[in-house]
């Protein structure tokens, strides 16, 4: 073929064609999943990221090396993939098997893809420079072209670039979603229910942002904007889609979506309290980042309220003077700590976390499922608040120790 021959044809004709990808899940390999999770997710986003870095690469190869591969290297490389666990043992609990693992795990592999996006937007908008303990995207496709010889790209082209690379994340969890096969009894429900969560989001995200700029909110409002942004998205949805595969009743439905709730809001106050205390060994992240971005946590909101209760204007002052400094010292921060703990709004916080994992636990316990897939839904419960069950095993009450478990991969912020 001629080079001009090549060059007038449609650029899709140039993509390689779409290979099959291997069954994510057979008869005989749902017990393997059930053993591992996390890796069967990770084996059908091995096959998927390959095939689309392919396609992406053949589309233009600088394309393909800046942003593709760097998508899937995100989505590959960090996160515990506790969605797209929640999904998984969702369906199982409800009764699903084989005939449900395969869209099970592909739904699995859209939220680990979707989490991508909401990660490094995240970023973006945080101004935040590590994730993982390894710089952000924005950062390091800035740093790519940093070349001494020539003038540095500056912050504006590292994060424009980083927001086609979340595009790309999303567009590449819709294309996932649009081709799992499913049910027709449940493709409806598990369609509505992917829109709904794409949706929520970014309304959560959106009212994170509002807050930094609007009067400081009410702690109701906190709250209110850590459901959207996490509740929904992090735990209760991808419970509801996982149910929702299986076929399960409305009784089950509505109790895995009180868990998930419930559990989800604990899941995002946790991530309030791991930022002004965690360990950034654990974290991936610098402490502090809520703080210096003015970010309208409930923690906070609870420090402001109990602080205009009890008239104490050091406290008041500290939190107006230090929210929103972006070049806020250690000692700065360590002065919020003060204030977040003489005000009682990191206990007021801890003990919220629990109330709430309690209550959840409750939900679950009360659904009709499968032996094993309560228990292993009872332990992502758990790990998503940060407060494990007790050393025995049984549920009595969670552990109130402080910040039992930072996460690596905490919920969108």
């Amino acid at each position: 073929m001629r080079p001009t021959e090549a060059m007038d044809r449609p650029v899709a004709d140039q993509a390689p064609p779409s290979p099959r990808l291997p069954p994510a899940a057979g008869t005989d390999a749902v017990e393997t999943v059930d053993a591992d999770v996390p890796a069967a997710v990770g084996r059908v986003l091995d096959a998927l990221l390959a095939e689309r870095v392919a396609r992406a690469t053949a589309l233009d190869p600088v394309f393909g090396r800046d942003l593709a591969a760097r998508v899937a290297r995100f989505t590959l490389e960090g996160g515990k993939r506790t969605r797209s666990q929640f999904v998984w043992w969702a369906m199982r609990a409800c009764g699903g098997g084989a005939a449900q693992a395969e869209a099970a795990l592909r739904i699995g592999a859209a939220l680990e893809l979707i989490q991508t996006c909401a990660l490094v937007h995240d970023d973006v908008m945080d101004g935040a420079r590590m994730r993982r303990g390894r710089p952000a995207l924005h950062v390091d496709v800035a740093d790519q072209y940093a070349d001494a010889g020539r003038p540095a790209p500056g912050r504006r082209f590292g994060e424009a670039a980083a927001i086609l690379a979340g595009d790309l994340a999303l567009a590449w969890a819709d294309d996932t979603v649009a081709a799992v096969e499913l049910e027709p009894a449940a493709a409806p429900a598990v369609r509505e229910l992917w829109s709904a969560l794409r949706t929520e989001m970014v309304a959560g995200q959106y009212l994170d942002v509002r807050g930094q700029v609007a009067s400081a909110p009410s702690v109701a409002r906190t709250v209110r904007a850590a459901c959207l942004k996490s509740a929904l998205y992090s735990v209760e949805r991808p419970l509801a889609l996982g149910a929702r595969l299986a076929g399960a009743d409305g009784a089950r439905r509505a109790a895995l979506g009180s868990a998930g709730r419930c559990v989800g809001i604990a899941f995002q106050l946790r991530d309030d309290l791991v930022d002004v205390y965690g360990d950034p060994r654990r974290s991936g992240k610098p402490v502090g980042g809520d703080i210096r971005a003015g970010r309208p946590t409930a923690l906070v909101a609870v420090a402001r309220a109990r602080a205009e209760a009890a008239g104490d204007r050091h406290a008041l002052a500290v939190l107006r003077r230090s929210l929103g400094r972006a070049d806020l010292s250690e000692s700065g921060l360590a002065e919020v700590r003060d204030v977040l703990e003489a005000t009682g709004a990191r206990d007021t916080v801890e003990a919220r976390i629990g109330r709430l994992v309690d209550r959840g636990l409750r939900h679950l316990e009360s659904a009709d499922l499968e032996p094993e897939g309560r228990q292993r839904l009872r332990g992502l419960l758990h790990a998503a608040a940060g407060s494990p069950p007790a050393p025995d095993g049984t549920d009595a009450r969670v552990l109130r120790s402080p910040l039992v478990a930072a996460r690596v991969d905490g919920p969108v912020r």
